[in-house]
């Protein structure tokens, strides 16, 4: 096989044409650093390995520009990688990710779990779910939330005074607002405990 062609296309990718006709688009840093130019004679193997590396160097990039934004648990990240990238290229590049120490799930589960209950005001077992829903086993999950020490009825009364105070003398307003906080995870008798401060 031989490469006949190679033209620029969007998002640093090129077009590259085998035997005259066109073949695929890949990473055009990986295309100069492997030396690939019009005339260049490709084997089968060859052609893999290139494909592979333009897909890992995307995907790698991908990675790099989502952690810049926010925090990300192994799967979670791996989750994101695999729309754009085989399950192979996701999961080595999470791994390089986590030889970084760019991506780390009790690193990240702690930092989740403290803004979930602090920051959000959830139940434990509204942060537990949350947090295995990002990606981290539910046993590493359990473990994290069980470090943190907070009373569920102080953490509603916090949350009602912020944010439901105003909405609990007409009766369609405070069940509405029993049903919010239900959808954080606490329990009725927690909600009606707290309920009973303001009443």
């Amino acid at each position: 096989m031989t490469v006949t062609d190679i033209r620029p296309a969007r998002k640093k990718l090129c077009s590259v044409y085998i035997d005259g006709e066109f073949a695929m688009k890949l990473d055009a840093a990986v295309l100069e650093e492997n030396g690939i130019k019009p005339g260049t004679e490709l084997d089968d193997d060859r052609l893999h390995e290139l494909v592979y590396e333009s897909e890992y160097r995307r995907a790698k990039e991908k990675a790099l520009w989502l952690l810049s934004g926010q925090d990300y648990s192994a799967e979670g990240l791996y989750r994101k990688l695999c729309r754009e990238a085989s399950q192979e290229t996701a999961r080595s590049v999470v791994e390089r990710m986590e030889e970084l120490g760019l991506v780390g799930d009790e690193d990240y589960a702690r930092r989740l779990a403290h803004d979930l209950l602090y920051i959000k005001k959830m139940s434990k077992r509204g942060a537990l779910y949350k947090l295995t829903e990002k990606g981290i086993e539910r046993e590493l999950a359990q473990e994290i939330l069980d470090e943190f020490d907070v009373d569920p009825v102080e953490q509603l009364t916090e949350l009602i005074e912020r944010k439901y105070a105003g909405k609990l003398e007409d009766e369609k307003d405070r069940r509405r607002t029993v049903a919010a906080l239900g959808r954080l995870g606490y329990s009725w008798s927690d909600i009606k405990e707290a309920l009973d401060r303001f009443c």
